[in-house]
Protein backbone atom coordinates (compact mmCIF):
# COMPACT_ATOMS: atom_id res chain seq x y z
CA UNK A 1 0.00 0.00 0.00
CA UNK A 2 1.38 3.42 -1.01
CA UNK A 3 0.86 6.32 1.43
CA UNK A 4 1.61 9.50 -0.54
CA UNK A 5 1.81 13.18 0.41
CA UNK A 6 -0.60 15.26 -1.66
CA UNK A 7 -0.88 18.57 0.21
CA UNK A 8 0.97 20.76 2.68
CA UNK A 9 1.42 24.10 4.38
CA UNK A 10 3.91 25.69 6.76
CA UNK A 11 2.86 28.76 8.73
CA UNK A 12 5.70 30.30 10.72
CA UNK A 13 6.99 33.71 11.84
CA UNK A 14 9.03 33.72 8.61
CA UNK A 15 6.17 33.12 6.17
CA UNK A 16 2.76 31.51 5.79
CA UNK A 17 3.78 29.29 2.83
CA UNK A 18 6.03 26.25 2.55
CA UNK A 19 7.90 27.70 -0.41
CA UNK A 20 8.89 30.93 1.34
CA UNK A 21 9.89 29.09 4.52
CA UNK A 22 12.17 26.84 2.48
CA UNK A 23 13.66 29.86 0.70
CA UNK A 24 14.44 31.42 4.09
CA UNK A 25 16.15 28.24 5.27
CA UNK A 26 18.25 28.04 2.13
CA UNK A 27 19.18 31.72 2.58
CA UNK A 28 20.12 31.11 6.23
CA UNK A 29 17.44 33.43 7.58
CA UNK A 30 15.66 33.02 10.91
CA UNK A 31 12.88 34.74 12.84
CA UNK A 32 14.57 34.06 16.18
CA UNK A 33 15.36 37.16 18.22
CA UNK A 34 16.24 38.06 21.79
CA UNK A 35 13.51 39.18 24.18
CA UNK A 36 14.74 40.69 27.43
CA UNK A 37 11.37 40.61 29.23
CA UNK A 38 8.87 38.75 27.06
CA UNK A 39 5.37 39.25 28.58
CA UNK A 40 7.12 40.77 31.59
CA UNK A 41 8.96 37.54 32.45
CA UNK A 42 12.05 38.25 34.60
CA UNK A 43 14.62 36.63 32.30
CA UNK A 44 15.84 37.01 28.71
CA UNK A 45 15.20 34.40 26.03
CA UNK A 46 15.51 33.82 22.30
CA UNK A 47 12.23 32.98 20.53
CA UNK A 48 10.34 33.31 17.24
CA UNK A 49 6.79 34.68 17.44
CA UNK A 50 4.16 34.90 14.70
CA UNK A 51 3.19 38.61 14.32
CA UNK A 52 -0.41 39.07 15.48
CA UNK A 53 -1.23 41.65 12.79
CA UNK A 54 -0.05 39.43 9.92
CA UNK A 55 -1.94 36.45 11.34
CA UNK A 56 -5.12 38.46 11.73
CA UNK A 57 -4.88 39.78 8.17
CA UNK A 58 -4.36 36.30 6.70
CA UNK A 59 -7.14 34.82 8.83
CA UNK A 60 -9.56 37.51 7.68
CA UNK A 61 -8.55 36.94 4.04
CA UNK A 62 -8.37 33.15 3.76
CA UNK A 63 -10.78 31.66 6.31
CA UNK A 64 -14.42 31.63 5.20
CA UNK A 65 -16.52 33.65 7.61
CA UNK A 66 -19.66 31.71 6.80
CA UNK A 67 -18.11 28.52 8.17
CA UNK A 68 -16.88 29.96 11.47
CA UNK A 69 -18.47 28.55 14.60
CA UNK A 70 -17.49 31.17 17.18
CA UNK A 71 -17.40 34.95 17.37
CA UNK A 72 -13.70 35.08 18.29
CA UNK A 73 -10.72 32.76 18.03
CA UNK A 74 -7.52 32.42 20.01
CA UNK A 75 -4.14 32.69 18.34
CA UNK A 76 -3.72 28.93 18.61
CA UNK A 77 -7.07 28.27 16.95
CA UNK A 78 -6.28 30.74 14.17
CA UNK A 79 -2.93 29.19 13.23
CA UNK A 80 -4.42 25.67 13.26
CA UNK A 81 -7.37 26.59 11.08
CA UNK A 82 -5.41 28.83 8.71
CA UNK A 83 -2.71 26.21 8.08
CA UNK A 84 -5.35 23.54 7.42
CA UNK A 85 -7.20 25.82 4.99
CA UNK A 86 -4.02 26.56 3.05
CA UNK A 87 -3.02 22.89 2.91
CA UNK A 88 -6.42 21.75 1.67
CA UNK A 89 -6.42 24.51 -0.93
CA UNK A 90 -3.20 22.95 -2.27
CA UNK A 91 -4.81 19.56 -2.99
CA UNK A 92 -8.57 20.15 -3.25
CA UNK A 93 -9.80 17.02 -1.50
CA UNK A 94 -13.41 16.52 -0.41
CA UNK A 95 -13.00 17.21 3.30
CA UNK A 96 -16.68 16.34 3.93
CA UNK A 97 -16.08 12.71 3.04
CA UNK A 98 -16.36 10.05 5.76
CA UNK A 99 -13.19 8.56 4.24
CA UNK A 100 -11.18 11.61 5.41
CA UNK A 101 -9.85 11.91 8.97
CA UNK A 102 -8.43 15.00 10.68
CA UNK A 103 -5.55 14.59 13.15
CA UNK A 104 -4.29 17.41 15.36
CA UNK A 105 -0.89 17.44 17.05
CA UNK A 106 -0.19 19.86 19.90
CA UNK A 107 1.73 19.76 23.14
CA UNK A 108 -0.04 22.65 24.87
CA UNK A 109 -3.19 23.55 22.91
CA UNK A 110 -4.95 26.61 24.33
CA UNK A 111 -3.11 26.45 27.66
CA UNK A 112 -2.75 30.24 27.62
CA UNK A 113 -6.48 30.48 28.40
CA UNK A 114 -5.80 29.27 31.92
CA UNK A 115 -4.54 32.76 32.70
CA UNK A 116 -8.11 34.08 32.29
CA UNK A 117 -10.10 34.87 35.41
CA UNK A 118 -12.78 32.31 34.49
CA UNK A 119 -11.16 30.04 31.90
CA UNK A 120 -13.12 27.76 29.60
CA UNK A 121 -11.36 24.58 30.69
CA UNK A 122 -12.74 22.43 27.88
CA UNK A 123 -11.52 24.90 25.27
CA UNK A 124 -7.99 24.62 26.66
CA UNK A 125 -7.65 21.06 25.35
CA UNK A 126 -6.35 20.31 21.83
CA UNK A 127 -9.35 17.98 21.38
CA UNK A 128 -11.69 21.00 21.47
CA UNK A 129 -9.72 22.68 18.67
CA UNK A 130 -9.59 19.46 16.64
CA UNK A 131 -13.38 19.18 16.75
CA UNK A 132 -13.70 22.83 15.77
CA UNK A 133 -11.52 22.26 12.68
CA UNK A 134 -13.42 19.14 11.63
CA UNK A 135 -16.73 21.02 11.93
CA UNK A 136 -15.39 23.96 9.94
CA UNK A 137 -14.69 21.62 7.01
CA UNK A 138 -17.93 19.68 7.45
CA UNK A 139 -16.12 16.45 8.21
CA UNK A 140 -18.39 13.83 9.86
CA UNK A 141 -15.69 11.87 11.71
CA UNK A 142 -14.44 12.30 15.25
CA UNK A 143 -10.95 13.84 14.81
CA UNK A 144 -7.91 12.33 16.45
CA UNK A 145 -5.78 14.35 18.88
CA UNK A 146 -2.12 13.51 19.51
CA UNK A 147 -0.33 15.14 22.45
CA UNK A 148 2.87 13.30 23.33
CA UNK A 149 5.44 15.95 24.25
CA UNK A 150 7.95 16.92 21.57
CA UNK A 151 7.31 13.88 19.37
CA UNK A 152 3.66 14.83 18.84
CA UNK A 153 4.03 16.02 15.23
CA UNK A 154 5.78 12.85 14.15
CA UNK A 155 3.44 10.66 16.22
CA UNK A 156 0.49 12.25 14.42
CA UNK A 157 1.98 11.37 11.04
CA UNK A 158 2.59 7.81 12.19
CA UNK A 159 -1.02 7.64 13.42
CA UNK A 160 -2.17 8.83 9.98
CA UNK A 161 0.00 6.14 8.36
CA UNK A 162 -1.61 3.48 10.53
CA UNK A 163 -5.15 4.76 9.93
CA UNK A 164 -4.65 4.69 6.17
CA UNK A 165 -3.01 1.27 6.14
CA UNK A 166 -5.89 -0.13 8.21
CA UNK A 167 -8.30 0.72 5.40
CA UNK A 168 -10.56 2.78 7.64
CA UNK A 169 -9.76 6.01 5.77
CA UNK A 170 -8.43 7.03 2.36
CA UNK A 171 -7.01 10.42 3.32
CA UNK A 172 -5.60 11.98 6.50
CA UNK A 173 -5.17 15.70 7.18
CA UNK A 174 -2.46 16.07 9.83
CA UNK A 175 -2.08 19.47 11.53
CA UNK A 176 0.58 20.33 14.09
CA UNK A 177 0.65 23.61 16.01
CA UNK A 178 1.64 25.44 19.16
CA UNK A 179 1.88 29.08 20.20
CA UNK A 180 3.83 30.41 23.15
CA UNK A 181 2.56 31.83 26.43
CA UNK A 182 4.12 32.90 29.74
CA UNK A 183 3.23 29.47 31.16
CA UNK A 184 5.15 27.62 28.41
CA UNK A 185 8.21 29.87 28.40
CA UNK A 186 8.47 29.96 32.19
CA UNK A 187 8.03 26.19 32.30
CA UNK A 188 11.01 25.55 30.05
CA UNK A 189 13.01 28.15 31.98
CA UNK A 190 12.25 26.32 35.23
CA UNK A 191 14.01 23.29 33.75
CA UNK A 192 17.03 25.48 32.89
CA UNK A 193 16.49 24.46 29.25
CA UNK A 194 16.34 27.90 27.57
CA UNK A 195 19.20 29.85 26.03
CA UNK A 196 19.35 33.65 25.96
CA UNK A 197 21.23 33.49 22.66
CA UNK A 198 20.99 31.68 19.31
CA UNK A 199 20.63 27.93 19.84
CA UNK A 200 23.54 25.82 18.58
CA UNK A 201 22.55 22.20 17.88
CA UNK A 202 25.30 19.64 18.57
CA UNK A 203 27.84 22.36 19.30
CA UNK A 204 30.42 22.30 22.09
CA UNK A 205 29.21 25.68 23.36
CA UNK A 206 25.46 25.05 23.16
CA UNK A 207 23.54 26.60 26.04
CA UNK A 208 19.99 25.42 25.53
CA UNK A 209 16.98 25.65 23.28
CA UNK A 210 15.00 28.48 21.69
CA UNK A 211 11.20 28.29 21.49
CA UNK A 212 9.08 29.14 18.47
CA UNK A 213 5.51 29.39 17.20
CA UNK A 214 4.29 27.59 14.09
CA UNK A 215 1.60 25.51 12.49
CA UNK A 216 2.17 22.96 9.75
CA UNK A 217 -0.19 20.67 7.86
CA UNK A 218 0.46 17.63 5.69
CA UNK A 219 -2.14 15.63 3.75
CA UNK A 220 -1.54 11.93 3.11
CA UNK A 221 -3.63 9.63 0.94
CA UNK A 222 -3.70 6.01 -0.18
CA UNK A 223 -2.62 5.97 -3.82
CA UNK A 224 -1.46 2.58 -5.05
CA UNK A 225 -1.31 3.89 -8.63
CA UNK A 226 1.13 6.67 -7.74
CA UNK A 227 4.26 6.70 -9.84
CA UNK A 228 6.00 9.65 -8.19
CA UNK A 229 5.91 11.89 -5.15
CA UNK A 230 6.83 11.57 -1.48
CA UNK A 231 5.86 8.36 0.28
CA UNK A 232 5.85 7.52 3.97
CA UNK A 233 7.39 4.08 4.29
CA UNK A 234 7.41 3.31 8.01
CA UNK A 235 7.06 4.84 11.46
CA UNK A 236 7.85 3.76 15.01
CA UNK A 237 7.26 5.10 18.52
CA UNK A 238 9.41 3.76 21.34
CA UNK A 239 9.35 4.82 25.00
CA UNK A 240 12.35 4.04 27.19
CA UNK A 241 10.66 5.65 30.24
CA UNK A 242 14.00 7.07 31.32
CA UNK A 243 12.96 10.24 33.15
CA UNK A 244 10.21 12.85 33.24
CA UNK A 245 12.43 15.34 31.40
CA UNK A 246 15.88 13.80 30.79
CA UNK A 247 16.57 11.53 27.78
CA UNK A 248 18.19 8.11 28.11
CA UNK A 249 21.96 8.49 28.35
CA UNK A 250 22.31 5.47 26.02
CA UNK A 251 19.73 6.71 23.51
CA UNK A 252 17.72 3.53 24.02
CA UNK A 253 14.34 4.68 22.72
CA UNK A 254 15.70 6.61 19.76
CA UNK A 255 17.99 3.74 18.84
CA UNK A 256 15.11 1.27 18.85
CA UNK A 257 12.88 3.61 16.84
CA UNK A 258 15.63 4.05 14.23
CA UNK A 259 16.23 0.31 13.95
CA UNK A 260 12.51 -0.34 13.59
CA UNK A 261 11.94 2.08 10.71
CA UNK A 262 15.04 0.89 8.87
CA UNK A 263 13.88 -2.71 9.17
CA UNK A 264 10.30 -1.92 8.14
CA UNK A 265 11.20 0.41 5.26
CA UNK A 266 14.06 -1.68 3.86
CA UNK A 267 16.27 1.41 3.76
CA UNK A 268 19.97 1.29 4.65
CA UNK A 269 22.45 3.98 5.60
CA UNK A 270 23.60 4.13 1.97
CA UNK A 271 20.07 5.04 0.83
CA UNK A 272 19.69 8.04 3.13
CA UNK A 273 20.34 11.63 2.10
CA UNK A 274 20.14 12.67 5.75
CA UNK A 275 18.80 12.19 9.21
CA UNK A 276 16.62 15.14 10.18
CA UNK A 277 16.84 15.06 13.96
CA UNK A 278 15.49 16.86 17.02
CA UNK A 279 18.66 18.89 17.66
CA UNK A 280 17.30 21.00 20.51
CA UNK A 281 20.72 22.34 21.56
CA UNK A 282 20.28 21.09 25.11
CA UNK A 283 23.20 19.29 26.71
CA UNK A 284 21.59 15.88 27.08
CA UNK A 285 19.29 15.69 24.03
CA UNK A 286 22.00 16.29 21.45
CA UNK A 287 24.33 13.88 23.22
CA UNK A 288 21.63 11.20 23.38
CA UNK A 289 20.84 11.55 19.68
CA UNK A 290 24.49 11.20 18.73
CA UNK A 291 24.69 7.97 20.73
CA UNK A 292 21.48 6.56 19.22
CA UNK A 293 22.64 7.40 15.69
CA UNK A 294 25.97 5.70 16.30
CA UNK A 295 24.33 2.61 17.83
CA UNK A 296 22.05 2.32 14.79
CA UNK A 297 25.04 2.31 12.42
CA UNK A 298 24.16 5.69 10.91
CA UNK A 299 27.19 7.78 11.91
CA UNK A 300 28.17 8.27 8.27
CA UNK A 301 24.82 9.77 7.25
CA UNK A 302 24.54 13.59 7.15
CA UNK A 303 22.62 14.95 10.14
CA UNK A 304 20.70 18.23 10.21
CA UNK A 305 18.43 20.09 12.63
CA UNK A 306 16.00 22.96 11.95
CA UNK A 307 15.78 24.55 15.42
CA UNK A 308 18.21 27.35 14.51
CA UNK A 309 15.74 28.69 11.94
CA UNK A 310 12.41 28.36 13.77
CA UNK A 311 13.19 27.47 17.36
CA UNK A 312 11.52 24.49 18.98
CA UNK A 313 7.98 24.64 17.62
CA UNK A 314 6.68 21.88 19.91
CA UNK A 315 3.64 20.16 18.36
CA UNK A 316 4.40 21.61 14.92
CA UNK A 317 8.05 20.52 14.83
CA UNK A 318 7.58 16.98 13.53
CA UNK A 319 5.51 18.16 10.55
CA UNK A 320 7.30 21.43 9.77
CA UNK A 321 10.73 19.78 9.79
CA UNK A 322 9.55 16.80 7.73
CA UNK A 323 8.07 19.04 5.03
CA UNK A 324 11.14 21.27 4.81
CA UNK A 325 13.43 18.25 4.51
CA UNK A 326 11.29 16.89 1.68
CA UNK A 327 11.36 20.19 -0.18
CA UNK A 328 15.10 20.67 0.28
CA UNK A 329 15.90 17.17 -0.99
CA UNK A 330 13.75 17.85 -4.06
CA UNK A 331 16.27 20.61 -4.79
CA UNK A 332 19.23 18.32 -4.16
CA UNK A 333 20.20 19.90 -0.84
CA UNK A 334 20.59 18.81 2.77
CA UNK A 335 19.93 22.02 4.74
CA UNK A 336 22.64 23.39 6.99
CA UNK A 337 22.26 23.22 10.76
CA UNK A 338 22.04 26.93 11.58
CA UNK A 339 24.09 27.87 14.65
CA UNK A 340 26.35 24.82 14.52
CA UNK A 341 30.08 25.41 14.89
CA UNK A 342 32.33 22.99 16.79
CA UNK A 343 31.06 19.44 17.37
CA UNK A 344 30.28 18.98 21.05
CA UNK A 345 28.88 15.44 21.37
CA UNK A 346 30.71 12.21 22.07
CA UNK A 347 29.88 10.42 18.81
CA UNK A 348 31.09 11.56 15.35
CA UNK A 349 27.78 12.62 13.79
CA UNK A 350 27.99 14.38 10.43
CA UNK A 351 26.58 17.84 11.21
CA UNK A 352 27.33 20.71 8.83
CA UNK A 353 26.97 24.49 9.08
CA UNK A 354 26.75 24.59 5.26
CA UNK A 355 24.16 23.18 2.87
CA UNK A 356 25.24 19.88 1.36
CA UNK A 357 24.59 18.59 -2.15
CA UNK A 358 22.85 15.24 -2.53
CA UNK A 359 21.25 13.15 -5.22
CA UNK A 360 19.49 10.88 -2.76
CA UNK A 361 15.76 11.15 -2.09
CA UNK A 362 15.21 9.24 1.16
CA UNK A 363 15.55 10.35 4.78
CA UNK A 364 14.62 9.46 8.33
CA UNK A 365 12.99 11.93 10.72
CA UNK A 366 13.84 11.49 14.43
CA UNK A 367 12.35 13.16 17.52
CA UNK A 368 12.50 12.62 21.27
CA UNK A 369 10.61 14.13 24.19
CA UNK A 370 9.75 14.30 27.87
CA UNK A 371 8.93 11.05 29.60
CA UNK A 372 11.35 9.05 27.47
CA UNK A 373 9.20 9.12 24.31
CA UNK A 374 10.92 8.73 20.94
CA UNK A 375 9.70 8.50 17.36
CA UNK A 376 11.18 7.94 13.91
CA UNK A 377 9.73 7.73 10.41
CA UNK A 378 11.14 6.97 6.96
CA UNK A 379 10.26 8.82 3.75
CA UNK A 380 11.28 8.47 0.10
CA UNK A 381 10.55 10.34 -3.14
CA UNK A 382 10.12 8.28 -6.28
Amino acid sequence: MIIRKIGENILSPISFTTEENLAAVMAGRSALRRYDSLWGLPFPCFASLIPDDLLESAFESDVEKGRLLMDSYTKFEKVVLLSAVKALDSCKIDATSERVVFILSSTKGNVGLLADENPDVERVTPAHTARMVARYFGNPNMPITVSNACISGLCAQIEAFRCLRSGQYDTAVVIGADVLSPFIVAGFQSLKALSDEQCRPFSANRKGLNLGEAAATVVYTVDDAAEDGWRMLAGAVRNDANHISGPSRTGEGSYRALCSVLDDSGLTADDLACLNVHGTSTLYNDEMESIAINRAGLSGVPVNAMKGYFGHTLGAAGILETLLTMRALENGKVPATRGFDELGVSMPVQVSAEHLDTGKKAFVKLLSGFGGCNAAAAFVKV
